[in-house]
Formats: C-alpha cells, sequence, structure tokens
C-alpha cells in the first residue's frame, strides 16, 4: 500500500508567479526627463495606474506625503504601486512644478521628452505611468507598500535590473519603431523584479492574500480559481485539489485569505467580468454565460453584491466603485 504520507501526483503550478504574469501592463504615458539642479517636479495622482522611475544618471528623492524622503542613486528603481500622488527633487524641500505645467517635447502620442532646473548638477531618469486592469494585479498593487525603493546595486537582482535599465535608457534616447511596445514590456519586467524584492525581504509579503498564494496547498486552490473561474467549484472539489479535508480546508483559508473559499470564488468570478464589461466590452449575457450563469439576472445580482453597482452602470463608467 502507497504511504499516506506520498505527495499527490500534482502538475506543477506557480501561483505567485501565475498572479505576477497578470501585471501585464499597457501604457499610459512615458516621459525621458532631464533635470539639472535644483530642481522638482509634483507628479499628481493617477487612480487605477502604477508610476515608476529608473534613475539613470545622478540623485534624485522621491517624496510622499508623510513619510521621510528616499535618496535615489543611479540604478535605483522606485515604484509608486498605486498612482499616488508624489515629488521627485533635487534635494528634500524643493518647490517643485506641476508636471503638466513644465514645457515638453513630444515624440509620441504617449511619449515626450521633459527638460527642467536650474542649471546645475544633472540628472536623468525615465518614468512611467502603467494601467493593468486583471483583478490578480490590482489586488496584488492594493497590498503593495506605499513605494518600493530598490538599490539597483545592492538587489539580488542587481544584474537583471542593470541590463533592464540599459535596454529602456537605449529605446528612451532613439526611439525606434515599436519603441513604445518595448518600453511597456520592459516596465513589466522591472516591476515584477520590485515585487520580487520586496516578496523576498518584507515579513508582510508571507501574510494575507500574497502569504496565501505562496503556500502550497492553499496557493494550489487558489490559483485553479484563478484559471477556471467559470468551473463548478464546491468546497469539496477545491478541498481535494488541495489534497485536504473539507473542515481543514474552510478553515485554512479563511484564515489565511480572510474570507470563505466560496465566497473568494463568486468575489474573483465578479472581478473578471467587471474586466471584461469595462475593458472588452463585452455583452451582458456573454460575461453571464463565460462564468456559467444560467440567467443574466442571477449573473446581475451576484456582479451588483459584489462590485457594489449593476453591469450596466460598471460598463458606462472608467472608475466604478468596487467591493472591499
Amino acid at each position: 500500500m502507497a504511504s499516506t504520507n506520498t505527495p499527490p501526483p500534482w502538475p506543477p503550478i506557480d501561483p505567485l508567479g501565475e498572479a505576477l504574469h497578470f501585471l501585464r501592463m499597457s501604457g499610459v504615458f512615458y516621459c525621458r526627463s532631464e533635470f539639472s539642479a535644483p530642481w522638482g517636479l509634483a507628479l499628481p495622482p493617477m487612480p487605477d495606474c502604477m508610476m515608476l522611475h529608473v534613475i539613470a544618471s545622478g540623485r534624485a528623492w522621491l517624496e510622499l506625503d508623510g513619510e521621510a524622503p528616499r535618496p535615489l542613486a543611479p540604478g535605483d528603481l522606485a515604484v509608486v504601486p498605486r498612482g499616488t500622488g508624489h515629488r521627485l527633487t533635487s534635494q528634500p524641500g524643493v518647490a517643485p512644478a506641476g508636471l503638466f505645467d513644465l514645457p515638453r517635447e513630444l515624440m509620441s502620442e504617449r511619449y515626450e521628452v521633459l527638460r527642467h532646473g536650474g542649471g546645475g548638477e544633472p540628472a536623468q531618469m525615465i518614468c512611467a505611468a502603467v494601467r493593468f486592469g486583471h483583478p490578480a494585479a490590482q489586488r496584488l498593487a492594493a497590498l503593495l507598500p506605499s513605494a518600493l525603493c530598490i538599490d539597483g546595486r545592492q538587489s539580488p537582482h542587481a544584474q537583471w535590473i542593470d541590463q533592464t535599465l540599459r535596454f529602456m535608457a537605449a529605446e528612451a534616447r532613439a526611439p525606434q519603431p515599436g519603441g513604445e511596445t518595448m518600453v511597456t514590456r520592459l516596465a513589466d519586467i522591472l516591476v515584477i523584479l520590485a515585487i520580487r524584492d520586496w516578496i523576498e525581504r518584507d515579513p508582510a509579503a508571507r501574510s494575507g492574500w500574497v502569504g496565501a498564494l505562496q503556500d502550497k496547498q492553499i496557493g494550489r486552490a487558489m490559483a485553479l480559481i484563478h484559471r477556471e473561474p467559470a468551473r463548478e467549484w464546491t468546497l469539496g472539489a477545491l478541498a481535494a485539489e488541495a489534497a485536504m479535508s473539507r473542515s481543514a480546508f474552510a478553515a485554512r483559508f479563511t484564515r489565511m485569505v480572510g474570507e470563505p473559499a466560496m465566497q473568494y470564488v463568486a468575489r474573483w468570478r465578479m472581478q473578471i467580468a467587471l474586466g471584461w464589461l469595462q475593458e472588452e466590452r463585452l455583452p451582458l449575457a456573454e460575461a453571464a454565460s463565460r462564468l456559467g450563469y444560467q440567467s443574466e439576472a442571477a449573473f446581475s445580482r451576484a456582479f451588483k453584491r459584489f462590485n457594489g453597482v449593476t453591469p450596466g452602470a460598471a460598463r458606462r463608467s472608467t472608475a466604478p466603485e468596487t467591493g472591499g
């Protein structure tokens, strides 16, 4: 008889890696910034966006309200994951100019060169605001610190960061056909490296939703929910996938994720549906059918319960109120 300790023949699943895969981003705007001290730049809040700054040369300070300024050196990467308004300055306390108040050289519809400062010590950086719509990406961004600052020389991913920065700087200096797509994909890599760095060094990354994704059994169940939202999941089916009893699985899932497994399934489906309606303009009937609902009415009731608005209102709005 086979040992009861023999692990089940599971196909390999990397739940956290899959969540990072959902961070595929679309560019909102990119900017090559050429500054000379003293200089200061105020970036306004950009809801639903992640902002990142790559220091190509010189030095800068990142300032967020209520937090100590963070120094940035050549090769460093700063990520503001939830689009919070912030400032970049040559020294703490320098009065910043508004981003949209400065003259700029437009290189394309979404790419520009910004020059500003008093003629002193130079600094160059690449700044980007990117958007991602997948609910896994949005949930992950909500759990990140207000800013991630990666030391490009001390990070275990220093070589990757350095090479990516070089590619990005080359694309920014001399835009080529497809350059915007290149910069967007390079931004993908930088953000994932920043999140990996956070996961490896911050104890907060080992609890809650991110911690649950890293749990072998609960993470597997979550990954399957993410992959197959329309599957007729039951508590028993999820427990079987995790090779646990129903009661043990239910208790562990709720403790680690913060809500019962079947509520998580329903919420995940409605977050997926929200993206379909807003990003893909999917017809209501098709969204309901894709998620296994027998009627539009049942789908609409579930959608409003989790997203706080009707599907029609969500489709009309670019920033609907979403359930917590």
